[in-house]
Parts: C-alpha cells; structure tokens; sequence
C-alpha cells in the first residue's frame, strides 16, 4: 500500500528485492527514490541502514537529484562486510513548510505574529534529549525568538529562524508528520579485492620453459619455475595472479598449434604437443588434480605460499568441461548430450569444431553435476584458493551459479568469482545478481572515444549494482586489430584507459612485450596461441634492451595505488573535449586524508597527434576556479582551470593522468 508520503522506484533493487544489489566495503553507492505528496508542502526523506550485525546506522539525509524531478538520493558508505539492509524514510517536513512562508509573510507584513507562534509551536516538538549542548543553545535562541523576548526587532528574530545554524540542527533532528517507511531493501558488501584489483595472466607451463640444446625439443616450465616468476609479477603492482587449467589434459583428440581458428577443427597434434588446458582431463585425474607435467599438490601449495608472501592472490579457472578421456566421461556419461549416431557432442561454434572438449549437460543430473562442482571448488579453496576465473558460465544455467555461489558465500564470504562471459547485457547482468563479483565486459571492443565514453558511463551507473567490471586488455583469446595495427602507443591507450577507467583491470602476459601477431587477417587469435603450445620469452633481455612495456605498467598501478579516486567504480564523470580523437573523464573521492581527485585525459588515436580544449566544471567537482595539476606520468606540473589546452602525440605519450594537487 502507498504510504502517506509515497516513495516510489527504489534504487539499488535486484530482480523486485529479491536478491542484494552490489555493494564494496569502503565504496559509497547511491540510494536513490523518487518521493513526492499531494499540495505545496514541504517533505524529506533519510536512508537508514542497517549492518550485518543487525545495527541500525545513523540516518543520512536525501538531497534533491540535480536536473531530476522529485528524485532524491543519499550515498551510502558500509565500512563491514556481509549483508546490508536500507529503509527509505519519507515525511511531511513542517518545519521547511514553515521556513518557505514565512520567508515571503514575515517580511511582507502578513501574519507576522501567527508565523511566530507556529514557528514556537514546532520547535517545541524537538526532542531536547537528544540534542547536544551547543544544540541546545541554537534552539534555546529560537524559541526565544519565536515567542517575541523583549523589544527584538521582527527582522532580528527572523533571521534567528531562518539561520544555518537552526537549519543544520533541524535537519538532523527534524519535525516530522505523517511518516511513510519503505524497504527493506537487501545490498551485499564483499571485501576490497571484488572491486578494486589488478589481474595478470600466465600460464605456468610457459614461466621457465626452454629449448633443450641436445634434443631441440621444448621442456616445459612448472610450479618451481613459475615461482621465480612471481617476483616480477608483485614488482609490477598486481595484486592478482590468475592461472589458466592446470589440471591434466585430454591426449584424445589433442588440439596443435595454430588449429583454432581451421573451419575442420584438425586435431593434428603431434607427440610432444601439450595440448589445450581448457581440454581438461586424463587418466592422470580431472578437476581436482595437477597436471604432472606441473609437478605435485605440494607443489602448487608452495606456489601459493610464495604468492601470498608476495601480496599476490592465485586466482584459478573453473572451466566445467571435459575432455572425452576425462574420468568424468566414464564414470558419468550422462552429465554429457550423446547424438543421434550415439557419439558424445563436443563443443562447436560453426564452422569451428573443438573436439578436444565435451560441454556438460546440466539437464539430465543436476544435483550430481551440483555436488561434484561444489566438491572441486572446495578442494582448491581448501589449497589456498580464495579467487576463481569461471570460463563460459553464461553457457551453463543461471540456477546453477545462484546455488553454487550462494553455498560458498555461506562457507567463506570472501571468496570471488570472476565471470567470463562476453554475450549479451542480459545474460551478464543476471550472472551478476546472482552472485559473481565481478565480469569481464566489452571493453575490448569499445575503441573511439564516443564508445569509451557510453561504455564508462553504463558501467559505472547503470549497471554498477548488478556487475562489477574487469577490464582485461587482452586475453589468451582476444587479440583486439587496434593492438595488431596499433602499435606501442596502442599499448599504452589500452592499459591507461584499463587501469584507471575500472577499479579492477587485466594484463595477459607478452602484453608487456607488444605480442601482437594474429594467426591470420582479420582473427582476434594470437598466432602461436599459448592455448596450445608453450610460449618461451625472454623478460630479461626485453628489460634489458629497452622493448618492455613492464615500466609502464607498474607506474599505472602504483597511481592506482596512491589515488582512492581511482579505486572507486561509481564516481566517474565525463568532460567535454573538442577533438573526437581524446577522451576526457574524472573520478574523485573523499577519504579521511582528505578528496582524491585524479583526470584522465587519452589521445585514443595511437597513429596521429591531437590537440584540443578539455572543458571541466570545477565547482562540479569541488576545485575552486584555478587549481595545480600533476601528470603522475611524465612528472609535469600545470595550472588548470574550466578550459586547458591538451596536446597529445601518441608516439611520445598518448594520455595525461592528472592528479589535483593544490588550488593555485
């Protein structure tokens, strides 16, 4: 039923309530609804939250929505992790009805002395026990001037009235009639790392691998060599590892180099080709084993061991396939779709043929599919494993994921899902609200700048209480034409655009080599794909020659590191520029050492110079009218103001990343 002040169209609200809108310790999210009443008379409205340990937190007062119609919001901050809950509380505000008329009564000479002795009325209803004793004082002057002390001029008494300091306790402590409540309404608050983080990408078979000089033939690296790895990995700033399978691979159907991308599917591997670790499963185990090729279970505790002392999380893919000498293939074969002709389905996307794996089929055992999943997902939780890359959850059911997850939330809320899943907002969007922390996105394909510019906004308003964006620059299986075509500057473009558009981004490895070959015209496949053969690089002789983009790259995280404004995903705003090549936006914070504000500006052009206005509104975002700015890249100091001239030359560097230092 509609309340006597109605509220209306709540925001964040998942699915009708039904599930918890998307909330981050420490990252404020708005609360937004539309409240309005009958007449002329003045309303208010407050967001009381309660924490998950049942506390109700103190309220925080709705503002008008700038350039919306009876639209209000409040940002909510939880500083807890686990479940939220928010009221909206909505009522006629009598006093602000009182303040509007009598600022145009009293001074026009109407009801001068019935304004006053409604004004006393009303301020008798404030509660004295709750007010603190410089409160006590401001009311104490108000009911003196609303009851007429002395020979008090009528202009004195009101401005007494009508002052900040009573505005400012009365809005704390307001008078209130006809009181309407709505919600609760259900948020989730996970810890830092599922909003804020940087990924990076190897292949622990490549980390250490070498030609042997005797026989010529590629020895593969493993946990012990990869464990050299990681040092570089943390000396870069990230602060997640993510490892591709590392179960054992399927030898039936073997899948070579450079076959992805043939129309017939070949399975053309030869002896010593290691195969593709999406192909999981052998006779050496499945889901819950590593590869022996890698080495032991104790192996990959010590890997784990040495990222934690490190600051690294190991982050491992869930991929709920298998190849056809899986066990599971054996022992279940109904968790899989057999075809007319009596043969297992493997996985298709026409004309491609990937034979080398069979999808699961959660139609014909869910539960067993159900409790196998969630025994292997604890298996790795109980080696160390608190962060899990799902491969193509959007191709498994929806129900499924919300069981899962769920389930594991019970067991230990601190473990994060990353869905990959590049398909449709729809699908993303529900994979989201069940559950998934955070998801891979489109950010890949979104190049100009008009694209940059819808993309940053849809990602960090409309759909921030759903899902939570990664953006990954590349991956083992996209190659976007702007880095094959784009040079060192498109390396650059990407990663700053990456790392300061989202609070989570991704680096595969060899992007801090420009690897940018693609295994034919027009594919996004890297030629030589690491999918299926080891990729031996020299990260030493690259530093050392100068042809490592490794530098740049931890200077981004250290700026990610040094700015809250840049570890936020809601705060974003876009500023106008007058070349359509470069990319103007701002994210700004407050935090307890005071407001971060950090502007990005990008020549997303890595082949031209450019040269613009990029137009601010430095009231908009709390900087007086001149202010000093610090590109945090080349070290150069400007004073900026509503309008500054930018030139940009990709092949020096493309992007300003600015820090507001101090006004001027």
């Amino acid at each position: 039923m509609v309340g006597r002040i109605p509220v209306m169209d709540v925001f964040p609200v998942v699915d009708l309530g039904r599930r918890p809108a998307k909330a981050t310790v420490g990252e404020p999210f708005p609360v937004r609804a539309t409240v309005f009443r009958e007449g002329h008379d003045k309303l208010a409205a407050e967001v009381v939250a309660t924490d998950p340990d049942g506390a109700r937190r103190s309220p925080l007062r709705m503002a008008p929505v700038a350039g919306a119609v009876d639209r209000y919001e409040a940002w909510l901050t939880p500083d807890a992790e686990g479940p939220w809950t928010f009221e909206i509380h909505a009522w006629s505000d009598p006093w602000s009805t009182w303040k509007h008329a009598a600022g145009i009564k009293v001074p026009a000479g109407i009801d001068v002395d019935l304004m006053f002795a409604e004004a006393a009325l009303l301020l008798a209803r404030v509660d004295r026990d709750g007010l603190k004793r410089g409160d006590r004082g401001v009311l104490t002057r108000a009911v003196k001037a609303a009851e007429r002390p002395g020979r008090a001029e009528t202009g004195d008494r009101l401005a007494v009235l009508l002052s900040d300091e009573l505005t400012d306790l009365l809005t704390r402590h307001p008078v209130r009639d006809l009181v309407s409540i709505e919600g609760p309404f259900a948020a989730y608050a996970d810890r830092r790392l599922a909003l804020v983080g940087s990924w990076y990408e190897f292949f622990p078979r490549s980390e250490g691998a070498y030609v042997d000089p005797d026989s010529g033939e590629v020895v593969s690296g493993t946990f012990e060599t990869a464990t050299k790895r990681l040092d570089a990995v943390a000396a870069m700033g990230f602060d997640v590892l993510y490892l591709p399978p590392i179960h054992p691979i399927g030898e039936v159907n073997r899948k070579g180099p450079n076959t992805a991308e043939e129309p017939g599917g070949a399975t053309n591997a030869k002896p010593g080709d290691p195969g593709s670790p999406w192909a999981i499963g052998s006779r050496d185990g499945g889901h819950d084993a590593v590869h022996p090729d890698l080495g032991t279970i104790d192996d990959f505790d010590a890997f784990v061991a040495r990222a934690t002392e490190l600051g690294l999380e190991v982050a491992l893919d869930l991929a709920l396939q298998a190849a056809p000498d899986h066990p599971w293939v054996a022992e279940h074969p109904e968790w899989f779709t057999t075809r007319a002709d009596g043969t297992i389905a493997y996985a298709e996307n026409p004309p491609k043929k990937y034979q080398d794996i069979y999808p699961v089929n959660f139609d014909n055992d869910p539960d067993g599919i159900y409790h196998e999943v969630l025994r292997v997902v604890r298996h790795w939780m109980q080696h160390g494993v608190r962060v899990f890359r799902v491969d193509n959850p959007h191709t498994k059911p929806v129900a499924f994921w919300e069981r899962l997850l769920a389930e594991i939330r019970g067991i230990d809320p601190g473990v994060i899902f990353l869905s990959e899943a590049f398909t449709r907002p729809a699908m993303m969007h529900a994979l989201g609200s069940v559950g998934f922390h955070q998801s891979y996105t489109y950010f890949t394909w979104r190049t100009t700048r008009r694209e940059l510019e819808a993309y940053f906004a849809e990602v960090a308003h409309s759909s921030a209480h759903l899902m939570r964006p990664n953006f990954f620059v590349n991956t083992p299986d996209i190659l976007h034409a702007s880095l094959q075509y784009g040079g060192p500057a498109a390396f650059k473009i990407r990663a700053v655009l990456a790392a300061t558009g989202s609070p989570s981004w991704g680096v595969y490895a060899g992007y801090e080599l420009f690897e940018h070959v693609a295994v034919k015209p027009g594919s996004e496949e890297y030629a030589d794909s690491e999918k299926y053969q080891v990729r031996i690089r020299d990260w030493d002789a690259a530093a050392a020659e100068g042809r490592s983009l490794a530098p740049y790259l931890t200077r981004l995280n250290e700026i990610r590191r040094a700015n809250p404004a840049l570890q936020q995903l809601r705060n974003l705003r876009v500023h106008h520029t007058d070349d359509e090549q470069v990319l103007a936006f701002s994210k700004s914070a407050v935090t307890d050492q005071g407001r971060s504000t950090v502007i990005v500006v990008v020549n997303v052009d890595p082949h031209a110079t450019h040269e613009t206005l990029v137009h601010l509104d430095p009231a908009a975002l709390g900087l007086p009218d001149v202010f000093q700015v610090h590109d945090e890249i080349s070290g150069q100091d400007w004073t900026w103001s509503a309008s500054n001239y930018v030139r940009l030359d990709p092949r020096d560097e493309p992007a300003h990343v600015l820090t507001v230092r101090s006004p001027a």
